[in-house]
C-alpha cells in the first residue's frame, strides 16, 4: 500500500488486503520513514482510499 505525503509517494508497506480504514491509517502514521518525514510537522489530514493508497496532508 502506498503511503504519500501533500501528493508525493514516500513509503510503502504491506497489510492485509481486508484492513479496515482506521487501522490502515495508523499503520502508516506508525511507519518509521513517514514518522521521519513529519517531524516537526502539523497533520491537516489523512486521506485513506481503501485498497489504493493513504495520503497525509501536512504542513
Amino acid at each position: 500500500m502506498p503511503i504519500q505525503i501533500n501528493g508525493k509517494l514516500r513509503s510503502k508497506i504491506c497489510v492485509p488486503a481486508d484492513i479496515d480504514q482506521e487501522s490502515l491509517r495508523q499503520q502508516a502514521l506508525a511507519d518509521e520513514k513517514i514518522q521521519g518525514l513529519l517531524n516537526g510537522k502539523n497533520i491537516v489530514k489523512v486521506i485513506v482510499v481503501p485498497g489504493k493508497l493513504v495520503n497525509i496532508v501536512a504542513k
